[in-house]
């Protein structure tokens, strides 16, 4: 993992001990993933954070175990919108972030009921095929807004499919973390 500064990497920490001690009671990771939480999910949720300008405001979907919306919230100090349908790991997400010190707003919604003001970042890591992706982020963002996915060995399949449906622009980075992963920057997407 890059370099991060020692309150980051305190809090950082301070969450990881957090989700063992609540992965316990409610299934936030799974238990075989416990013993790689920082390669497997804190360190690929960092991949993001090179990308995020100061001050942007990002939505993060299907926030789950706060992968990688929170991780990017504690990393970067910018305000993070968290969906997540299931109500515990809502109440995993908020604790969390109250005492990391976190600047998220936790939404209790299913994706494609959310009413929120537009974003200009989407995150999402392990959620949905990208066509359903872009279709959920489409009313979340701002137009000149981009989509920053973290994706698995399928992204180049993804593509193809999502260009029968979708115009956009995007670059596909290697994932620093997965060696079959990639990061997905989406931005300027239509429906064809």
């Amino acid at each position: 993992m890059k370099h991060v500064s020692h309150e980051t990497d305190e809090k950082l920490q301070y969450f990881a001990a957090l989700l063992k001690q609540w992965n316990e009671k409610i299934n936030l990771v799974s238990p075989k993933d416990i013993a790689h939480l920082w390669p497997r999910h804190i360190a690929d949720s960092m991949q993001i954070v090179p990308h995020i300008k100061a001050g942007a405001h990002i939505t993060d979907l299907g926030s789950g175990g706060g992968f990688p919306g929170l991780i990017i919230a504690i990393a970067t100090g910018n305000p993070v919108t968290l969906i997540e349908s299931d109500q515990r790991k809502c109440a995993f997400l908020r604790e969390a972030g109250r005492q990391c010190g976190a600047q998220v707003k936790v939404i209790a919604k299913r994706i494609e009921q959310v009413d929120i003001p537009p974003a200009d970042i989407i995150t999402a890591r392990a959620l949905a095929p990208l066509t359903i992706l872009l279709e959920w982020a489409r009313p979340l963002l701002k137009p000149e807004g981009e989509c920053l996915f973290l994706k698995g060995r399928k992204t180049p399949d993804e593509l193809t499919t999502a260009h029968s449906d979708w115009h956009m622009t995007y670059e596909s980075i290697p994932s620093q973390s997965d060696p079959d992963g990639f990061l997905l920057k989406v931005s300027g997407f239509r429906r064809v």
